[in-house]
């Protein structure tokens, strides 16, 4: 079914704009079962992401340039300079309120998403889609397991499964039931295909390394052998979307044939994506109909709910408060979206392997146990989420706080006096400049962030504010990350991470991971961190993750190795129409993107 785009037309209203195009995408006629319409340029006259200046001009001059006001030349007195005043406002209220009836008429709703949640392989598992950098159920596909919002596991496919007294062979059963989208039987062939695919493809992004190989024993039963004992996979396979191996090939990608809760009905590359729920879904009937996802940037995601394109549109702390979109109130979901910085804990000298690359490693200043621990008692995480974020998040101390695998012991208070007992113990002493030296090393560092996040450019020198106050000089300096990684190892670096697994932990953390950027080695970290993976059963490994952190002597908590200081984990913010429903959410990992939809088919319209 080729649907037009949601984006405006030139010369239309945003509430003509809107979904009055739902009942011709209906009469155009149904697409091939499980193959997609896919479009490379759409009716909107942009190319590439859109921002507010874009979408107001594929707009025209209607509804949208009398919301939006000075950005598209109108005067200060328009009526989005005056917030509710006047004739534009009675019309977008009246034009609101009927796209959300006629959304709930047609059971459907629209997202927006920043340009970076467009997955750039399609909608390839084996690539990265649902279990890339930033994870999320795959909703086209099914996976073996799920989780629910506790995060407890739940079976999907699977009916059951077992694993070996080693921790070495893990057997799943999976349910008979199942089709896939084009009327074939999924088995457990589909599932060692789409396991074994991932392990054999060198740019999937899920890591499946520990799997030595997936074999089908028969139609119902799948028996995984790994290297290693590493109970964590099940959190990977809970966002593993299983593909058919009848059906695979190099265009999968942008005609994806699954078995989930939606199938992909139209993709305009660049612009949006609509999924229409699966008729033949095994499971509880979808309550939402269709699913359309506009991706834009921040500025055009505003401007997608003031003109009630949108029902839920993406924001960002800094402009949440102030806003002030009628019809909608503000949905903030908490995260373990961790900002953090690494401290490379080794004198300059060394190199590491990230990949098939070799970067150098070392800090002649991080390098300085005492100084790593100094500046985590520096931070004053507070005033970073009241100065920075507007109220919007919460203090981080490490990369999983408030998961069950996370350790008290990693949270530190602010205390700038303990910081400086802790330098001048260590030798450390103040110059004239003000700024702390040792044996002719000042402690003056360098802190890479990427330049097209203004929330990290935000943190960063807020961040660096406060070190200076405290004596520690810290140089800020934006970059794209093919200029960041290359000094990964060897500069202190404002990362973003979480995730509802403590697989990054591990990645973080583990002395010979490509992942541990401080370049931190303890063997007692690396012995919690395997014993951790080997427990029987997930739950029993927390006390291991947590000993990792702090075991009493050691570990990478501040009072331990330091190396990282947590600043902020930041909530997601949206605008969500009033009258929508959205279900509990669980907490959203890193990336403002997919999480939000992993349970969209639990939606409704009041």
């Amino acid at each position: 079914m080729n649907r037009p785009s949601l984006l405006p037309t030139p010369g239309a209203t945003a509430s003509s704009a809107g979904f009055a195009s739902s009942g011709a995408a209906s009469a155009s006629g149904a697409a091939t079962p499980g193959q997609a319409q896919v479009s490379q340029a759409c009716a909107a006259p942009a190319r590439g992401p859109l921002t507010r200046r874009t979408f107001v001009a594929a707009a025209g001059m209607g509804a949208l340039a009398l919301l939006l006001g000075p950005s598209v030349g109108c005067s200060s007195s328009t009526a989005a300079d005056s917030g509710n005043s006047g004739d534009a406002s009675a019309t977008g209220d009246a034009s609101g309120a009927q796209a959300a009836a006629d959304r709930a008429a047609a059971r459907e709703v629209v997202v927006t998403m920043t340009p970076s949640s467009e997955p750039a392989s399609g909608f390839d598992p084996l690539f990265s889609w649902g279990c890339g950098e930033h994870v999320h159920e795959p909703l086209i596909q099914s996976t073996l397991i799920t989780t629910n919002t506790d995060l407890e596991f739940q079976n999907d496919l699977a009916t059951g499964y077992t694993c070996s007294d080693d921790g070495l062979i893990w057997t799943f059963t999976i349910r008979d039931d199942v089709r896939f989208s084009d009327g074939e039987p999924l088995t457990a062939r589909d599932v060692a295909f789409t396991i074994n695919g991932i392990r054999e493809n060198e740019a999937a992004e899920a890591d499946l390394s520990m799997i030595e190989s997936a074999e089908a024993t028969d139609d119902v039963t799948c028996v995984l052998r790994l290297s290693k004992p590493f109970n964590a996979m099940l959190y990977t396979l809970a966002v593993v979307g299983i593909v058919p191996e009848h059906a695979y090939g190099d265009d999968y990608g942008t005609h994806p044939i699954g078995s989930g809760r939606y199938l992909l009905e139209q993709w305009d590359q660049g612009q949006q994506v609509v999924l229409a729920a699966n008729p033949d879904y095994y499971g509880e009937k979808p309550l939402m109909d269709r699913v359309v996802v506009l991706f834009m940037e921040e500025d055009a995601s505003l401007a997608a709910a003031k003109s009630g394109v949108a029902d839920v549109a993406y924001t960002a702390a800094t402009v949440a408060k102030s806003a002030n979109v009628d019809g909608y109130d503000l949905l903030s979901c908490a995260t373990v979206d961790s900002r953090g910085i690494s401290l490379p804990c080794v004198a300059p000298g060394g190199q590491k392997e990230d990949g098939v690359q070799t970067y150098e490693t070392g800090n002649a200043v991080t390098c300085d146990l005492a100084l790593r621990r100094a500046i985590n008692h520096a931070v004053d995480r507070q005033a970073l989420i009241d100065g920075v974020l507007d109220g919007f998040g919460a203090p981080a101390y490490s990369v999983s706080d408030n998961m069950p695998w996370a350790s008290d012991d990693m949270r530190v208070e602010y205390d700038p006096e303990q910081e400086k007992r802790i330098l001048e113990e260590a030798g450390w002493a103040l110059g004239a400049d003000g700024v702390y030296e040792r044996d002719g090393v000042r402690a003056s560092f360098e802190l890479l962030y990427s330049a097209s996040d203004s929330v990290r450019q935000a943190l960063a020198n807020e961040f660096a504010n406060q070190m200076a106050n405290i004596g520690i000089e810290v140089t800020v300096s934006g970059a794209g990350w093919d200029d960041i990684y290359p000094r990964e190892y060897s500069t202190p670096v404002l990362w973003g991470w979480g995730a509802n697994s403590p697989v990054e932990l591990y990645t973080l953390h583990y002395g010979s991971s490509s992942g541990n950027y401080a370049v931190y080695e303890n063997q007692a970290i690396d012995a919690h961190l395997d014993a951790a993976l080997a427990a029987p059963a997930v739950e029993d490994s927390y006390a291991e993750y947590q000993a990792a952190a702090w075991d009493g002597s050691q570990g990478y908590a501040p009072q331990g190795g330091a190396p990282w200081v947590w600043l902020v984990n930041v909530d997601h913010l949206y605008f969500k129409r009033d009258g929508l429903s959205v279900a509990d959410q669980k907490p959203h990992p890193h990336g403002h993107g997919w999480s939000l939809v992993n349970n969209v088919d639990r939606w409704s319209w009041e």
